[in-house]
């Protein structure tokens, strides 16, 4: 008995590290989420406070903001999918990988990097991904 509630103790501490990580990784895709969400109702004011300090210096306000996922993120702006794919953090740089279909269906993959400050976790970049070539 005493072996078996040893084993149960070990296991429950093995599964912090894991723990935690799905807590960040659920604040993260949340953040992203809330972002799209706004998007989904043209509330760029909404939008814009998910975007890290550097970013709200870049563009300065929700207009200039808009502009620019407007015309250069329309797969973000109004996609017709989203899947959340994978979950990075390598020495402290967090990012979370995202796959976008357009209107048209085609696929995107972008790349939110993210920073933890005092409100919370934060958008601070999108990049897209160059996808793998493929050979048949």
């Amino acid at each position: 008995m005493r072996h078996l509630l040893t084993a149960f103790v070990l296991m429950c501490f093995a599964a912090l590290p894991l723990r935690a990580e799905d807590a960040r990784t659920g604040a993260v895709v949340g953040v992203i989420q809330s972002q799209l969400d706004a998007f989904q109702e043209d509330d760029f004011a909404k939008a814009f406070t998910y975007a890290s300090p550097t970013i709200k210096r870049l563009f300065g306000n929700p207009a200039n903001f808009e502009r620019m996922v407007k015309s250069g993120f329309p797969m973000v702006w109004r996609p017709s999918e989203v899947q959340f794919l994978d979950f990075e953090d390598r020495a402290g740089q967090v990012s979370q990988t995202v796959l976008f279909r357009d209107a048209n269906g085609v696929p995107i993959v972008m790349k939110y990097t993210m920073i933890e400050t005092d409100a919370g976790w934060q958008i601070d970049g999108v990049t897209p991904v160059q996808a793998p070539d493929v050979a048949a």
